[in-house]
């Protein structure tokens, strides 16, 4: 048997390093320009950031066994589904404002980056909170079930840009024009510097992106306590969210029993939360449950969809 290795500052500090030069590779070099990410490109980095994701967890395998191997592809499967929700928020606030679809990549690119620092301070704050204060688990889990029920009966998402506070403050402090300046979030006027509409988008992807980590960061606690397990595996699925929206955009109204599925596994971490001081459930199985109610969830989707005779290629059209 492979002794586990502590995670090191060194390690922390070699993914984030590692990341950053993904990211600039994918800006500064193959998306320079501004231009629309057509469906083979977006299934090309789905399929690119999977097997990354993958890749890592089999280091992290090597390095840490099969526990933390496991738990990350559970907190990734997990992180990934429920961003699945976020990309149908997303696509209404790009639909509102009417950002043109070669936009689209920068605006998701800037967002991923705030919100890989939002939810790095979220995952420290709540590993501090639970390492102090370890009943706190049972409040989150509790909140998941919660929130579980009220995302399987509650109503459907609405965006409503003229009721975020940021919006308004931004709006408020700052001259906002009425048109797009190419990929510029800011464009010149005579005397000052004003915001595009394109400015106002990405504060709406963020606060969205805030909002979901409200649910999916209790989450990742009930598969694991590891902050490294449960930083890595929120990025790498926040990564993934960009070609995910890409592929999914136009067909996420085909979906119809994911978000009952997404509710589902969240009530499942909730209770798993809830019992384990007193059972543990093995990490393997969580796995099993959590992968099996998402595909099952999707799988109706697509076979009622086919009765009912709805393609999703119609969505793309």
């Amino acid at each position: 048997m492979l002794a586990v290795e502590a995670i090191q500052p060194w390690h922390w500090g070699g993914f984030i390093i590692g990341i950053c030069l993904l990211l600039a590779l994918d800006l500064g070099l193959l998306h320079r320009e501004a231009r629309e990410i057509r469906m083979r490109e977006a299934v090309a980095w789905t399929m690119c950031w999977f097997t990354l994701a993958m890749m890592f967890a089999a280091s992290l395998l090597r390095l840490q066994g099969q526990e933390a191997a496991g738990e990350f592809v559970t907190g990734y499967i997990v992180e990934l589904a429920l961003s699945m929700d976020n990309v149908f928020v997303i696509a209404m606030i790009f639909t509102y404002f009417g950002v043109p679809k070669r936009l689209q990549h920068r605006v998701l690119f800037w967002g991923i980056l705030g919100a890989m620092v939002m939810r790095g301070v979220m995952i420290w704050l709540g590993v501090e909170l639970v390492e102090r204060f370890h009943w706190i688990l049972y409040f989150l889990g509790a909140f998941l079930i919660f929130t579980g029920f009220k995302m399987a009966f509650g109503s459907e998402e609405e965006v409503h840009p003229e009721r975020n506070p940021m919006i308004k403050l931004m709006r408020r402090f700052f001259p906002v024009t009425n048109y797009y300046d190419g990929q510029s979030f800011t464009t010149r006027k005579p005397g000052y510097f004003a915001l595009t509409p394109l400015a106002l988008v990405l504060i709406m992807v963020e606060t969205t992106d805030l909002i979901f980590a409200v649910d999916s960061i209790p989450a990742i606690f009930g598969v694991t306590q590891n902050p490294f397990v449960i930083f890595t595996s929120n990025v790498f699925a926040i990564l993934g969210l960009r070609s995910l929206y890409f592929l999914l955009a136009g067909a996420m109204s085909y979906f119809t029993y994911l978000k009952f599925g997404l509710s589902l596994v969240l009530v499942f971490i909730g209770f798993k939360m809830l019992i384990a001081f007193t059972y543990k459930i093995d990490t393997l199985l969580s796995l099993i449950i959590v992968a099996g109610i998402i595909l099952t969830s999707v799988m109706t989707s697509l076979i009622l969809g086919q009765l009912r005779g709805q393609d999703p290629r119609d969505e793309e059209a």
